[in-house]
């Protein structure tokens, strides 16, 4: 039986990267699945090849550091499917500098995204989840959580999504819902070429340096961070709450 059989999954960030590869994950083990990013077009895109494959996906535009966005989404949901199963909080920006040089407008958008955003959708999917009794809730935080150098805003807000994370395991456990985090290392995504663009690097000598200091001798996929995804998703994880898991290659890379 396909572990998430039955399922209604919303993910946010999902025109690329590590959300696109997460719902196309969900919907290959049952879940119907809803995918959201501000680039509407890119999740649209992706949601046509998983319909063509038969898998059952709509897209949708949503801002989400916008409240009333995100409660009109999950409104849709529930009118399309009668119920929320699953949230993954994976939308996410960067807007790296040295401290000193950081500019206020950076230091906001990288807050209100990872973490305003995830307050608002996690609080627009409780509510039916708590009137159901079951509920699993992703947080899609980083290594960085644990300091980076240029990007003190994406170190504190996804060192804020763990707090955020363990808080709301604590809070909502009585209602049958988990609340987990994954926290990638390097992962070959759109947002990693462009930083390696944004530095000056050629994006195969970018992957060659970083993946030295990876024990396992490569650089992540989507597909790895999807993996971690999925099982704090499934019900092989109904008693793994508030947690924090390192999709890394190691302790730390």
């Amino acid at each position: 039986m396909r572990r998430l059989e039955g399922r209604v999954a919303l993910v946010t960030g999902a025109s690329r990267g590590i959300g696109q590869a997460t719902a196309e994950r969900f919907a290959r083990e049952g879940a119907r699945v809803c995918l959201t990013d501000v680039n509407a077009g890119g999740a649209s895109e992706a949601v046509a090849s998983m319909v063509d494959e038969g898998m059952d996906a709509f897209a949708t535009r949503m801002d989400v550091t916008s409240r009333t966005e995100v409660e009109n989404v999950v409104a849709r949901i529930m009118d399309r499917y009668g119920r929320l199963d699953v949230l993954v909080n994976n939308a996410g920006v960067t807007r790296d500098s040295l401290f000193y040089k950081m500019s206020d407008e950076d230091w906001r958008t990288v807050l209100n995204v990872h973490l305003t955003g995830a307050f608002f959708c996690s609080r627009a999917a409780q509510r039916h989840m708590v009137e159901r009794g079951y509920g699993r809730i992703v947080n899609v935080s980083s290594t960085s959580a644990l300091g980076n150098r240029g990007q003190a805003n994406y170190s504190a807000t996804k060192a804020g999504l763990q707090g955020f994370t363990k808080t709301l395991a604590i809070e909502l456990g009585r209602y049958g819902i988990t609340v987990n985090a994954v926290a990638p290392g390097f992962i070959e995504t759109e947002m990693t070429r462009e930083t390696a663009s944004r530095l000056g690097f050629d994006f195969d000598d970018f992957v060659a340096e970083r993946v030295t200091t990876i024990p396992v001798g490569r650089s992540g996929r989507p597909e790895d961070v999807a993996a971690a995804i999925l099982y704090f998703a499934s019900e092989e994880a109904s008693f793994v709450s508030g947690q924090v898991l390192y999709v890394a290659g190691g302790p730390r890379a």
